[in-house]
């Protein structure tokens, strides 16, 4: 195998496109070896791979970061909010290419030429007007046999690379978005030790003092989410929770003046910590701005008590996006039970329910993914971005045979439909 010129890599890194694998490096940067396509260059391009269109929002960035719920927004969905959705998709998508291009590099014959972190998350940025601030990492609280050792470092590292921050500094793009936007971005489950966490589902814990309200009732939520977000690591002494206060109270410091929003994105296990993160924003910034969480099929997270709290803030949104045909988005909790019993079940403090505005679509009614469906593609992240953004897909067309005359909800036949 031949190792990869510095140029290239450096290339690869400057212009957001990252090598597929070793092999494919060649002397002279090669467009068709190399994963991606600028992630995030499509905000100032006219070609997108979800065909996505710029427009002004300074009017309304508000409705599209949830001030009213999305009323009126979701079913048809608004063309802005689809273009929205889209843009933080692909934040995420960087996200993802960026932990599969560390873990590349990290490697022993690559190391010595590792780039560093920020540099990899800028370049997937591209032109997006966005800056990065802060690389996040989480710690899983699992401690491995010994033997374990022999396996890849990233399967076998308790904490690893797993989100960012970035601020939005362009200020043609600030004008375009009606105010300057902080993203915060957390990939899904990418190792052995956090699909562990990910299989407490059935374990509710409650919130640590420094997070949940000192009156009331105790919130609960899934304690492998919630070890995730508090569990220190040895080197650096810094849970991922003590990382994004931290820069979060930086970001709200220096731009104490100017009108903010925060915008908390993540897809499965990141869909998870990214409603963590606006639950303790929430809670430990009484004066923050605007919180909004779009989530891609994300699992539930906590109880009654912590969506109460969650909700009843009015400064913090969340906007659950869900596949229908996609599992992750079921658990965890009750399968198989009617309805009915569920929605009894779900008063009770030991019980998951789901958090914010739900916007759910179906892969089932989408031709491009009618052939080689199964549970990994429903839950894959391209698949929730394809269907959000084709316009033609049955999803995006709600079609309502008819009304029942003695309930007020559609019969069979609507493909796309929200709920509170």
């Amino acid at each position: 195998m031949a190792r990869a010129p510095i140029f290239t890599m450096v290339y690869s890194c400057c212009s957001g496109q990252l090598p597929a694998s070793p092999d494919n490096f060649s002397s002279t940067p090669n467009h068709s070896s190399m994963v991606g396509t600028g992630s995030l260059n499509y905000i100032r391009s006219p070609c997108s791979e979800y065909n996505i269109r710029v427009s002004k929002l300074h009017d309304k960035w508000r409705e599209c970061q949830g001030i009213n719920d999305w009323e009126g927004l979701l079913d048809p969905l608004d063309d802005d909010l689809r273009n929205e959705i889209l843009r933080y998709g692909e934040f995420v998508e960087a996200a993802y290419r960026t932990f599969e291009f560390e873990t590349l590099w990290r490697r022993p014959a690559t190391v010595s030429l590792y780039p560093k972190t920020w540099m990899i998350i800028q370049g997937e940025l591209g032109t997006s007007g966005y800056k990065v601030t802060k690389s996040l990492h989480a710690t899983c609280s699992i401690e491995l046999p010994s033997w374990i050792e022999r396996l890849s470092h990233w399967e076998s590292n308790r904490s690893n690379w797993i989100g960012y921050v970035a601020v939005c500094h362009d200020k043609d793009e600030i004008a375009r978005l009606g105010r300057r936007d902080v993203v915060i971005v957390y990939r899904g489950t990418a190792t052995c030790l956090e699909w562990l966490e990910n299989l407490r589902g059935n374990m509710l814990t409650c919130l640590p003092d420094d997070m949940g309200l000192k009156n009331g009732n105790k919130p609960m939520v899934q304690s492998g989410f919630l070890n995730m977000y508090t569990c220190v690591d040895d080197e650096t002494c810094h849970s991922l929770q003590d990382t994004v206060t931290e820069e979060v109270s930086k970001i709200l410091r220096t731009y104490c003046d100017q009108l903010l929003s925060i915008t908390i994105t993540g897809h499965s296990l990141g869909a998870a910590l990214a409603t963590l993160t606006a639950y303790d924003i929430t809670h430990k910034f009484p004066n923050a701005p605007l919180v909004t969480v779009i989530s891609f099929g994300g699992p539930r997270v906590g109880n009654n008590t912590f969506r109460s709290q969650l909700e009843t803030t009015g400064t913090t949104k969340v906007l659950r996006i869900v596949n229908s045909d996609d599992p992750i988005t079921k658990i965890p909790g009750f399968l198989a039970l009617p309805a009915w019993i569920q929605k009894r079940f779900k008063e009770m403090s030991w019980v998951y329910v789901e958090i914010g505005k739900e916007l759910r679509v179906n892969s089932k009614d989408c031709p491009y993914l009618s052939k080689g469906r199964n549970m990994v593609t429903c839950h894959d992240l391209k698949t929730y971005l394809r269907l959000i953004s084709e316009k033609n897909c049955l999803p995006f067309h709600t079609k309502y045979t008819h009304l029942s005359p003695s309930l007020d909800v559609p019969l069979k036949g609507a493909t796309i439909f929200t709920n509170s």
